[in-house]
């Protein structure tokens, strides 16, 4: 729940207010009070008394709903999208040999990119990026699932890590015009799907691409690929460890508005894609609820009023 005129949630400001004016008048009423030595007759009022208070902590209620309808109460939820672009954006660095993931990291991440591709939407275009020492679009944004696969096929281990150039190069192919149903250019809604294994080597800085994003209200589901203790087997028969930078990963998850994975096994990455591909085709949106809150100031107010009838005879 958030509001859109949160300052006017000082309005409820009123309600301790009325609450303590409302005390001072028992007060006072309880000072002018004047004994009924006739105890068999007094005995049915004071039934009645016990329950005088209702009628006034039912107006109280109201009028604390109101004050929360004046602050235009909203909630969130989620609502399902009819088009979109993601882009995936996966690594294809030398540390995707590592065999931690089986068979290897790179065949996992082929495997589940096929998910993705079969459980989004077919109205959504889908595009991929690959990113070693440098960043290349294998396919351009597309509902041609053919097409995608075909390049998911293709991916390939080549040097380095320029993990920024191929968030750069997703962020440009989610910001290219689509052809809408009447043949003019229209821009979707956009997602990234970013795969990695290690840390950014070379290339423009992600955290400052992940601002760009931010701005372009582009978010990053960042996904960890591999386990702590990874390491990459040289042709000279030495190892060097090959862990998931999930530092980076989590900030650019968090900088966008996105969500951060862990995928320490390729089950684990066929879930989450699988997850992803379902849930990339609703969006989170906010309602205005006032009307609710309003409605439920004016039941308590009649329900206050009712009951005071009911009880007295008289309105409070």
């Amino acid at each position: 729940m958030s509001f859109r005129e949160p300052l006017l949630l000082a309005a409820l400001a009123v309600v301790p207010v009325a609450l303590v004016l409302y005390w001072l008048a028992q007060r006072r009423r309880r000072r002018y009070a004047v004994r009924y030595p006739a105890v068999d007759v007094l005995a049915p009022v004071a039934g009645r008394a016990r329950g005088r208070h209702v009628p006034a902590l039912l107006c109280l209620l109201a009028l604390a709903a109101l004050a929360l309808a004046l602050a235009r109460p909203e909630r969130t939820v989620a609502v399902e999208q009819r088009q979109g672009t993601v882009m995936l954006v996966h690594d294809t660095s030398g540390s995707m040999r590592a065999t931690d993931v089986a068979p290897d990291r790179l065949s996992a991440a082929r495997e589940a990119a096929r998910t993705l591709a079969n459980t989004l939407p077919e109205e959504f275009r889908l595009g991929l990026v690959s990113f070693g020492s440098t960043a290349q679009q294998l396919s351009e944004p597309t509902t041609d699932r053919t097409q995608v696969l075909r390049a998911i096929d293709s991916l390939a281990v080549k040097g380095s890590t320029a993990m920024g150039d191929g968030l750069t190069l997703g962020i440009q192919s989610i910001r290219a015009p689509a052809t809408g149903p009447d043949g003019r250019p229209q821009r979707l809604p956009g997602a990234i799907v970013l795969l990695s294994d290690g840390k950014s080597t070379r290339g423009s800085d992600p955290i400052a691409v992940a601002a760009e994003a931010k701005k372009l209200k582009i978010p990053i589901y960042a996904v960890a690929l591999g386990t702590p203790g990874g390491v990459l087997q040289r042709p000279d028969g030495s190892t060097s460890p090959v862990p998931p930078d999930t530092t980076t990963l989590q900030e650019l998850a968090r900088e966008t508005g996105g969500r951060f994975f862990t995928a320490p096994t390729a089950r684990d990455l066929e879930a989450v894609y699988a997850n992803l591909g379902r849930g990339l085709a609703t969006r989170d949106e906010k309602q205005e609820v006032t009307a609710a809150f309003a409605g439920g100031a004016l039941a308590l107010l009649l329900g206050g009023l009712v009951t005071s009838l009911l009880r007295a005879g008289r309105l409070p």
